[in-house]
């Protein structure tokens, strides 16, 4: 998917914004939406995202770290 869907939905608020005489928060909207932007523009995509249901190590717990479960 990406990260880009993010200006969608800023722009898509910003609409709301504008249209229902929300001008302060329209301006915010646009700024989030220039900063989501030059941030998303930084950061090269290395790594598809995860699919739903992919298993990722880093977010297993193994039952030996000393966490338990109470039952």
């Amino acid at each position: 998917m990406g990260r880009n869907w993010i200006i969608d939905v800023l722009a898509d608020l910003r609409r709301f914004a504008r249209d229902n005489d929300l001008p302060l928060l329209s301006a915010q909207l646009e700024e989030a939406g220039l900063v989501a932007e030059v941030e998303i523009a930084s950061h090269p995509d290395t790594a598809s995202p995860k699919q739903v249901g992919e298993y990722d190590p880093l977010l297993s717990v193994p039952g030996k770290m000393g966490l338990s479960r109470r039952t």
